[in-house]
């Protein structure tokens, strides 16, 4: 049974069943990645961003005879953002090949079709059964890169500690937990603009207006998940040179989320990119005492970005790929099969 779910409504049950099933999936697809907690899983499923939706539904087993909800095998959400649907689906491996995981898909790009949007993205991790699923339903691959994971118990922190005071003259780093000062907001938001057509994916769009900024971490805090932040400040003008930013979210401690790292076009040739990604780990090693991993994703054309990964000792783990297809097209095709 399919059904429309709002996690915001569920029971205590259903969530932890839906955990069950995501780790579940990890275990399959993901073995090295940590297991999830359930520690503000609601809260992560169900926050957004101002002016977003989120909608999912479950696919659930019958209720117990005792009343207790049915198990939840899978699991769909679109999130509407600007003008697409970004789609992630979850089916426990035990009901994988049973036409489970089409139907949500379908369920989910009915609903798309009929709010208006054009297409939909998926992300979709390379070498797992979800490359030949959504290429099977007619994704296009539109965007690669490459994840690489840095293990903590490797580091030679001396080492690291060089590196974290490596940057020219003229500019001084700060670490900020929880995001940037107010006072830096509107240049820290000029800083990531700057770049925006350049480094981004599509579906992992960043925040370059101060207000939607301001949003965004607030809605990391709402989700349980806690932003670190290492500025490179250029001393003669104020201006935000360089930004690196990681997140800790709270369903696994154990392991870090890198989003952008950016360094300002004008400001780049002095050691701004290394410096404050050593400075990044060096301040995590005392604020974060149950992290051992950081992980982070490049594009495959950033070939400075990925030197610099090397150097402080992530390894390369394996292909992050953008997919997407037109709505009608894949309403068309799955209506078709059925």
């Amino acid at each position: 049974m399919v059904r429309e779910w709002d996690p915001r409504t569920a029971s205590s049950a259903e969530i932890a069943s839906l955990l069950d099933t995501l780790n579940a999936v990890l275990a399959a697809d993901l073995p090295q990645d940590p297991p999830w907690r359930e520690n503000s899983m609601r809260e992560y499923l169900a926050e957004v961003m101002p002016g977003e939706r989120r909608i999912s539904w479950v696919a659930q087993t019958e209720p117990a005879a005792d009343g207790s909800p049915g198990a939840i095998l899978g699991h769909v959400h679109v999130l509407l953002l600007g003008d697409i649907g970004v789609l992630e689906v979850l089916v426990h491996p035990s009901a994988r090949r049973t036409g489970l995981g089409r139907d949500l898909v379908l369920t989910a790009a009915r609903r798309v079709y009929q709010e208006g949007f054009q297409s939909i993205g998926v992300e979709v991790v390379g070498d797992t059964p979800a490359v030949a699923f959504y290429e099977s339903l007619g994704f296009s691959k539109e965007y690669v890169e490459t994840r690489s994971v840095l293990d903590l118990s490797g580091v030679d922190w001396a080492e690291l500690a060089e590196m974290a005071t490596g940057i020219g003259a003229g500019y001084h780093l700060q670490f900020h937990p929880g995001g940037p000062p107010d006072e830096l907001i509107e240049a820290y938001a000029r800083a990531k603009a700057e770049v925006r057509d350049v480094e981004d994916g599509e579906l992992r769009p960043s925040s370059y207006d101060p207000e939607r900024l301001r949003d965004s971490l607030d809605c990391l805090h709402r989700r349980g998940m806690k932003p670190y932040i290492v500025l490179a400040l250029h001393e003669q003008t104020g201006e935000v040179a360089g930004l690196t930013e990681v997140v800790v979210p709270v369903q696994h401690p154990t392991r870090a989320d890198q989003y952008d790292t950016i360094v300002v076009q004008d400001h780049r040739g002095y050691g701004i990119d290394r410096a404050i990604k050593a400075r990044m780990l060096m301040e995590l090693r005392s604020a974060e005492a149950k992290l051992t991993e950081v992980q982070t994703w490049n594009a495959q054309a950033n070939e400075s970005m990925l030197k610099v990964n090397a150097e402080l000792g992530y390894r390369p783990d394996r292909e992050w790929c953008e997919y997407s297809i037109d709505v009608a097209e894949l309403v068309h095709r799955l209506d078709a099969g059925r």
